[in-house]
């Protein structure tokens, strides 16, 4: 069975049909909208606030000043309950877009910047939302983790690390385990044009160590220093920046 696993759309369906072409299934983990793409400045708070407080929140937040770019933005800021609304409105349209290019026999979780409600919303039949929740395709047992680990920008789709370890127990022993998170590896977690280092799961680790799947797939960071990697026999791969290739890791069960 050939199974085409994406990450990371933010909002780039162009290449979605293109990217199912071919495969028995479609697997995507996570990060579906597009809140922020620092490097062409687009996306949703790009639409609410403007580019330039954006730019300028998004250095601060690369150098670790979480509490300075909160008041860049405030300042610029339109009252709460309206930026909450145009928010989930704006994400709203985005999930849409992204459902409706989404194939048949597609299985989702959900990323760092996603809205899980929002997203488990716009579920249709053919497309089957995963979290902590193991699949059987082709005899083969894929556990999907989805989320990112808490940030100081508490956004709704990180979770406590003792919640994401707790769903890695839940999937149990597996061949295929899917995450957004990466391990916390370094040389997985560091995002070379980003010049620093991405939050990453210690509880991956020691699920990879304990119960040695055959492969780990994951995504997250968008130019890691190195894309795979091995611990033991398991085979860790960053599935890829999808919105910017456009192209899917291939996994054939039994190989």
């Amino acid at each position: 069975m050939r199974l085409h696993v994406v990450s990371d759309l933010h909002g780039a369906t162009d290449h979605l049909a293109r990217a199912a072409q071919g495969c028995d299934a479609l697997l995507v983990l996570g990060d579906l909208i597009n809140v922020l793409d620092y490097h062409r400045m687009e996306g949703i708070l790009v639409d609410i606030y403007g580019p330039e407080p954006v730019a300028e929140a998004a250095g601060l937040r690369a150098r670790g000043r979480y509490e300075e770019a909160r008041e860049v933005m405030r300042r610029r800021s339109l009252p709460d309950l309206e930026v909450r609304e145009r928010f989930v409105a704006l994400a709203r349209a985005e999930y849409e877009r992204v459902f409706a290019a989404l194939p048949d026999n597609s299985f989702v979780t959900y990323g760092n910047v996603d809205i899980p409600e929002l997203l488990i919303e716009h579920l249709r039949p053919g497309i089957r939302f995963l979290d902590g929740e193991v699949i059987e395709l082709d005899g083969e047992r894929f556990g999907v983790v989805g989320g990112g680990l808490r940030t100081p920008l508490g956004i709704p789709g990180e979770v406590d690390e003792a919640v994401y370890d707790r769903k890695l127990e839940a999937i149990g022993p597996v061949d295929v385990v899917c995450t957004h998170q990466p391990p916390r590896i370094p040389w997985l977690v560091y995002d070379v044009l980003g010049r620093r280092f991405e939050p990453g799961s210690t509880g991956l680790v020691a699920y990879i160590t304990t119960h040695r799947p055959r492969w780990s797939l994951f995504g997250h960071v968008h130019q890691p220093l190195v894309d795979r990697t091995q611990i033991g026999p398991t085979r860790l791969v960053n599935v890829g920046h999808f919105q910017r290739t456009g192209a899917p890791w291939v996994h054939e069960t039994g190989a």
